[in-house]
């Protein structure tokens, strides 16, 4: 009985997370239709062409399927692959997705959490890759928007400090001796004995993914799948109306990579407010699009994106769960309190 409490708590804290940003996101589509007039966006919505939903679900999981392979490419780089074979590493990807919803995406760390079921690898060192996606899907996303930055001149202050805090950021991993000396410094404070070596286990692993070839290959993958996500949102304008052309596309790309990266540096669970505010007034300012239109399609490719995500990641938990069951997995390791190991 006492396996099954921990469990429980990981099922009941889930839960909560996925009801609590379901509410606020629900929250957010109410406010957005009601300040752009909430008739006019259910008039925009079953006058959207929905025959364009497989295509623009099509993208969505092309990204979903690339950023897969980045982080089974990752996973089987630091030889963390031991009883993990293709169908148990998507699983465990996918399940990750139900946790899109928690600030900057780290709630992913559940994929290492779900890792470590399997073949007892230390959360503090699976732990990275989460971070090394985050940081490949954010230089992504700087190169996408930088694709259309001429079209919208305000964003190039934010678009410069996102670019040199990330430069800084790679380079002070890159710098071994310099990290190190940070983490002794952690080490000499309160309580800082006990967090120093995981820290360093964080640090070596982190700097293999970091090391300049690993880092070209993955960004160049996280580049191509969400501009594939790009493109879902192209035929989303599309939907709304927006004739197609080559300038839709570069204004879809431009308003999707800036208004997921607004999402992301406001730390909100999923972005949730962040990403549907600045993707509104992005489609209004430099598609002219009317207020209703530009809500109607943030709903339809957050709807596609970010739900749609969660959505396959509840199914994919559900799913290791029932393999764990019949492979006669334990749980003695499912206790949320485990992923403290990296924080």
């Amino acid at each position: 009985m006492e396996q099954k409490a921990p469990a429980t708590s990981l099922r009941t804290s889930l839960r909560k997370s996925i009801l609590t940003s379901l509410a606020i996101g629900l929250v957010v589509v109410i406010a957005i239709s009601l300040f752009s007039d909430l008739r006019a966006v259910g008039n925009d919505l079953l006058s959207f062409d929905w025959m364009l939903l497989p295509l623009i679900l099509v993208g969505t999981i092309i990204n979903y399927w690339l950023r897969w392979l980045k982080w089974d490419y990752y996973l089987r780089y630091l030889k963390l692959d031991r009883n993990i074979d293709r169908s148990t590493s998507g699983l465990i990807f996918t399940a990750g997705l139900v946790m899109s919803v928690t600030p900057g995406k780290m709630g992913e760390v559940l994929k290492s959490f779900l890792l470590r079921q399997r073949n007892g690898t230390a959360i503090s060192r699976s732990a990275p890759i989460v971070l090394a996606e985050r940081l490949t899907d954010g230089i992504a996303m700087l190169l996408l928007m930088g694709l259309g930055l001429t079209l919208y001149p305000p964003a190039r202050p934010l678009f410069v400090v996102l670019v040199l805090l990330t430069i800084v950021g790679i380079v002070i991993v890159q710098r071994q001796s310099l990290a190190l000396s940070i983490i002794r410094f952690v080490a000499r404070l309160p309580f800082g004995q006990r967090v120093a070596p995981r820290l360093e286990t964080i640090y070596t692993t982190t700097a293999q993914l970091l090391h300049w070839r690993i880092l070209l290959v993955s960004t160049l993958i996280s580049v191509v799948s969400w501009g594939f996500e790009c493109v879902a949102f192209f035929f989303v304008l599309m939907g709304v109306g927006s004739d197609p052309s080559w300038l839709l596309l570069l204004q879809a790309t431009f308003i999707f990579a800036a208004s997921t990266l607004f999402g992301l540096v406001s730390f909100l669970p999923g972005g949730l407010g962040a990403s549907e505010v600045s993707s509104v007034g992005l489609l209004v300012a430099l598609v002219g699009l009317s207020a209703s239109a530009a809500t109607t399609a943030t709903i339809v490719i957050r709807f596609c994106t970010l739900w749609f995500g969660v959505l396959l990641g509840v199914i994919a938990l559900a799913w290791l769960s029932r393999r764990s069951a019949t492979a006669g997995v334990q749980d003695d390791v499912a206790s949320l309190s485990d992923v403290s190991e990296v924080l």
